[in-house]
Formats: C-alpha cells, sequence, structure tokens
C-alpha cells in the first residue's frame, strides 16, 4: 500500500521559511483526515518574528505610494488564484466552497481598499494662532506608524479576517506578526507567500503557528509590540487587555445576535435572508443569526416561513457545490451546540426543526418557547441554531434585544421609518442595521461592537486611524516673529 505523503509547511520570519521543534497537524474539517503539518513556533522565534518586523521597519520603510503597490500586486495575485484559496479555507475550516469562495472576493476587496486608504493617510490644520501667545505660529497632524502589530486571527475567516489585520497594518507604515487560529493556518500560509510575490520586502509580515498558551502568551509579553488586533472571544480579548498594559488593542469579540421582525415587515425577504445568515457556514461568525424576535401578529406566518427556509439549507460535504452548512470546526464543538440545544429542550424549548448530531456536522435547528436565561438565548451558541421568540410590540422586541452583554450588530425588519429610526437609535449595538439580518457586513464600514463585542472599528480606513498614532507639529518663525 503506498504511503500518503502529507504537506510540510515552515514559520515565516524575515522573508525566510523556518522549521520547528515541533509540528501540529491539520485537519481536513469534513473528512478528518490530515490534510498538513505545520511547525510551531517557541519563545525564541516569535522574538526572531518581532525583531525581524522592527528591523523592517528601522531599514527599510516603505512610502505610502510604495506600500500601495504591494497592496493593489497582491490583490490582483489573490484574484488569479481565487479558486486555489478557496479551496484551501473549504478543506482546512470546513466553509462551504460557495461561501468559501466569496469570502476570497471579499479579501481582495479589503487587500485593494487597504491599499487605496494607504494614499489617503493624512492629517489637518489646527488653528493654534487663534489661542493667545500662539501667534504667527503654524500647526497641523499627521499620522505615524504604530510600530509592529500583532494580529491574531480566529478560525471562521481565514482569509478575509485575516486581510482585515494585515493589509490596513501594512497601509499604514506597520510591520505585522501574525498569529492565525492553530485550526486553519494554512490560509495565512499561502497569503505570506502571495504577498512576498507581491513585492513586501522581509520582516513587514512574519507568521508564527501554535496555540495561545504557548505562542500567545509570548506575544503578550513581547515588548517590541505596539498594537495588537485580535477577533475572538471575550474571555481571550479580556486577557489580552489585561497583559498589554499602556498598548493599544483591537478587539471584535462575541456577540449572540438580535434581530427584530415587525408586523409590517415583508415576511419573505425576512424569512429568507434570517434562515441563511443564522445556518450558512454552521452559523460559525460572531454575527450569525441567534436571536429573533418577532412581533406576534406576524408570529405564527413567519415561523411558518422562516423553518421553510431554514429546512432548504443543505448540509454535508463544504466542497459540494450545493452545500450550504459544513462541519463545526471540531467535533468537540458540535458536541457543545448539542448539549446547549438539550438543555434548551429539558427547559420546555421547543425544536420546530432540527435533527440528531451526525459527527462534525449539526443540523440547521430552529428553537421556540426559549427563556432569557437558557444558554442558547444568553451566551453565543457559534453554531447553527436559531431561536424565535414571540413579541407582544414592537417596543418590547426592543427591550429584549437590549438584554445581553454583548453589542455588535442587530438586524430589523420594518416598513416603518419611526420604527427603523427608534431602533436605530434605542438597540446598544455598534450596527444596526434595518431589512437586512445582523449578519450584513461589508468590508469599508466601520466594524466592532461595545459592552463584551468590543473595543475598535475593523474597516480599512477605520483600522489604519487605529493603527496610526496622531502628531501634532507646530511651526514657529526662526526670529520668534
Amino acid at each position: 500500500m503506498a504511503t500518503v505523503t502529507v504537506p510540510r509547511w515552515g514559520l515565516y520570519i524575515d522573508g525566510k521559511w523556518r522549521e520547528g521543534r515541533r509540528h501540529l497537524t491539520v485537519l481536513h474539517k469534513y473528512r478528518q483526515e490530515v490534510m498538513a503539518e505545520v511547525a510551531e513556533a517557541d519563545e525564541g522565534l516569535v522574538d526572531e518574528a518581532v525583531q525581524a518586523a522592527q528591523r523592517a521597519l528601522e531599514e527599510r520603510p516603505l512610502s505610502p505610494y510604495r506600500r500601495f503597490e504591494i497592496l493593489r500586486r497582491a490583490a490582483d495575485l489573490l484574484a488569479q488564484r481565487r479558486d486555489e484559496f478557496a479551496l484551501t479555507i473549504a478543506r482546512e475550516a470546513g466553509k462551504p466552497l460557495k461561501y468559501a469562495r466569496v469570502e476570497v472576493d471579499r479579501a481582495v476587496q479589503t487587500i485593494s481598499l487597504s491599499g487605496e486608504e494607504a494614499k489617503r493617510i493624512h492629517g489637518e490644520q489646527v488653528p493654534v494662532e487663534a489661542a493667545p501667545g500662539a501667534e504667527g505660529r503654524l500647526a497641523f497632524t499627521i499620522r505615524a506608524p504604530v510600530g509592529v502589530v500583532c494580529a491574531i486571527s480566529p478560525f471562521n475567516f481565514p482569509l478575509n479576517l485575516v486581510a482585515h489585520k494585515v493589509a490596513p497594518a501594512l497601509a499604514a507604515g506597520n510591520a505585522v506578526v501574525l498569529k492565525p487560529a492553530t485550526y486553519t493556518p494554512l490560509t495565512s500560509l499561502l497569503l505570506a507567500q502571495l504577498l512576498e510575490e507581491a513585492g513586501l520586502p522581509p520582516g513587514y509580515l512574519n507568521v508564527v503557528v501554535g496555540g495561545g498558551r504557548t505562542v500567545g502568551e509570548a506575544l503578550l509579553r513581547h515588548p517590541g509590540i505596539a498594537l495588537y488586533t485580535f477577533t475572538g472571544s471575550p474571555e481571550v480579548g479580556e486577557r489580552i487587555k489585561a497583559a498589554t498594559g499602556l498598548r493599544r488593542v483591537i478587539l471584535e469579540l462575541g456577540n449572540n445576535s438580535p434581530n427584530i421582525v415587525a408586523q409590517d415587515a415583508n415576511l419573505d425577504q425576512a424569512a429568507q435572508l434570517l434562515a441563511r445568515f443564522a445556518y450558512l457556514y454552521a452559523g460559525q461568525f460572531c454575527i450569525s443569526v441567534q436571536r429573533i424576535y418577532v412581533e406576534q401578529p406576524a408570529y405564527d406566518a413567519f415561523l411558518e416561513k422562516f423553518v421553510a427556509a431554514a429546512r432548504a439549507m443543505k448540509l454535508g460535504d463544504p466542497e459540494e457545490a450545493d452545500t450550504d452548512i459544513g462541519p463545526m470546526i471540531s467535533e468537540d464543538d458540535a458536541r457543545r451546540v448539542e448539549a446547549w440545544v438539550d438543555e434548551a429542550l429539558q427547559a420546555g424549548a421547543k425544536r420546530a426543526l432540527g435533527g440528531p448530531r451526525q459527527g462534525v456536522l449539526y443540523p440547521a435547528t430552529v428553537l421556540t418557547d426559549v427563556r432569557p436565561e437558557m444558554k442558547v438565548v444568553c451566551q453565543e451558541v457559534f453554531g447553527p441554531v436559531a431561536s424565535v421568540v414571540s413579541c407582544a410590540s414592537f417596543e418590547e422586541a426592543l427591550e429584549q434585544a437590549n438584554q445581553t452583554e454583548y453589542g455588535l450588530q442587530a438586524g430589523v425588519f420594518t416598513r416603518n421609518l419611526d420604527r427603523a429610526l427608534r431602533a436605530a437609535r434605542t438597540l446598544r449595538m455598534g450596527g444596526v442595521i434595518v431589512n437586512d439580518t445582523s449578519g450584513f457586513r461589508v468590508d469599508l464600514m466601520p466594524y466592532g461592537g461595545i459592552k463584551r463585542s468590543g473595543i475598535g472599528r475593523e474597516g480599512p480606513r477605520y483600522a489604519i486611524e487605529e493603527m496610526t498614532d496622531l502628531r501634532i507639529v507646530v511651526l514657529n518663525s526662526a526670529d520668534g516673529g
């Protein structure tokens, strides 16, 4: 019997591929077979990566136009390699291929937008001469790179969320040390190859792979890092904030996305969109639809339409063209979702749609008769589970939507402008999306939350503001006149 050779990847540090003392395995998430081995970093390699980034900034600073050229070339190369990246995402993340292709297209946009923003970084004139004693002076602000950026990315968007951290950081003139999720490091390593081909000098991007307790903690301890940008759980976000002191952080954390369906809403539109964004990619993204509050007069009709739309979502192999719901990222995660649903059912919830777990696969599930204290309501499920709740009024729906420690995004379906504006003013969220779901995001918008959903904003223009220091320059005449 022939031996199957598993590809081996090194770490990308200072423009070179480096071996580690140990390797971790990357599984094909649907087949649960080893698809690659990747070198694992240690504290010494983390230090080398940070030092390489510091040297790059000191020895090879990039002009804004050069940053634009590199990122534009990278976006073009990524568009040409769309199928390769999409297939890698489908295999290592379990994301259905049709959505993996969308992720690649979005990453092309994210990188391209970041390149354009590199040419637009600017300050403004400050009228200091209007202050007594400052006559004759001229003042203006400039934006300077913060230095070395540590990017810690999640498994669920292994390309586009990496792009949302790396591309704006490079556009702002920083260098990056990237720690991708250990579930999905291959896409990041492919991106490092691509950026090198696009002309990025050595040291500007370094990729170190390893667990949070080892590589993650080494990064948090390193004094050479100026800013941390992280997407993941609130618990890890709190650890990063506590460990980094006065250094800057951008934290994109959890959510348990509320969505409101008013009685005047287009119920067909609402049901189709809400089902899609509750179950695509097995609900494994932080603005996935989780809580749906429906005004009572529309409840029965909406529930029927929503269940029908959810039932039409295909569960299975992510490499098949028509699959909507692929595997959970691990069987442990699938078991956790199963346990939360079982706990809710035992406490009185009802299942309008769903079925048994099939290993790493968990089917689209619709729950009714839930209560606010159930985990499927008050915590982040991060799985293909949505709860539909009847509300006596629109105001009650707003109140229940706000009963959460999270605050990332909410969706509201209504034809009434007054209700839409009331929701925008009332919902304590980073984003309120009208006649679309909490899952709506385009890559140029400011994206981020409040409360336990995080600190700071992503979107190239807004991330660049976070990743630069504002500096004021004041000019006085040499003769003091």
